[in-house]
């Protein structure tokens, strides 16, 4: 008789964490975190100290987020006041259909030094070629293997970045070929694998995603699957590589 009560207990216990586990599933999508990072580096020009840099990266805009999401997503970001707006890629999920809708919104992005972005591995799945062209209709800077001096007041520092890792090449010559040791440089990549083989040492700051955080984590400390070729090394959070601060975002979609 008291074996049953003891087993009647266990399943009610597991059953109310089943109850709060399905819930947070569920919540956790709309549960976004704001984090700040302050920079500090010796090549950072004095006219750039304060500037502030939103970062935003796999967005995932469809079945699982909606444009009225992506709407307050938008106004939020702006809500920040940035100086500059950078987009890390996979801005939809599972259909081209999204493509349009997804810069239709993003189009209100508003930063003074501008808007700029990369391609991810599901952009490259979905539609590359609309993606560049709604890119440019919505006023974003391309930097798949692109790069362009930004200037405030007399200083400039550079930003660049690479063609996804997985679906594209990378070509970091256009961001670097022209920079002194003591220039800040900026390096977008959607996914963070490639701060590997950047095979040089004049990038300050790689801004990346791709991985989700883990998507599903044990206690937020490692993910059973992770699709980087490094272990658990670029999950989240910063990460130092050859002299740069690698920062990955968990990202807004899925």
């Amino acid at each position: 008789m008291r074996m049953q009560v003891v087993i009647k207990r266990i399943i009610r216990f597991f059953f109310f964490i089943g109850i709060i586990l399905g819930v947070y599933v569920f919540l956790e999508p709309f549960l976004l975190e704001e984090k700040y990072v302050n920079l500090q580096s010796p090549d950072l020009p004095e006219e750039f100290q304060g500037t502030r840099i939103v970062f935003l990266t796999d967005i995932h805009h469809g079945p699982f987020f909606s444009a009225g999401r992506l709407g307050k997503l938008v106004g939020k970001v702006n809500g920040l006041r940035p100086d500059i707006i950078l987009l890390g890629g996979d801005y939809v999920h599972r259909s081209p259909d999204y493509i349009e809708p997804c810069f239709q919104e993003l189009k209100n992005l508003e930063a003074p030094l501008g808007v700029y972005g990369v391609l991810g591995n599901h952009d490259h799945w979905e539609g590359p070629a609309l993606t560049r062209r709604c890119m440019g209709d919505a006023g974003i800077g391309l930097l798949d293997n692109e790069a362009c001096w930004l200037e405030k007041n007399g200083g400039r520092i550079k930003l660049g970045g690479v063609g996804d890792y997985l679906e594209d090449i990378q070509d970091i010559e256009p961001t670097i070929g022209d920079v002194k040791d003591d220039d800040f440089v900026v390096l977008v990549s959607h996914n963070p694998d490639y701060a590997e083989e950047m095979e040089t040492d004049r990038i300050d700051l790689v801004l990346a995603g791709h991985n989700h955080g883990g998507q599903v984590t044990f206690l937020g400390l490692w993910a059973p699957i992770l699709p980087s070729k490094y272990g658990q090394k670029y999950r989240t959070g910063i990460v130092e590589v050859a002299g740069a601060k690698v920062i990955v975002s968990n990202g807004i979609g899925t």
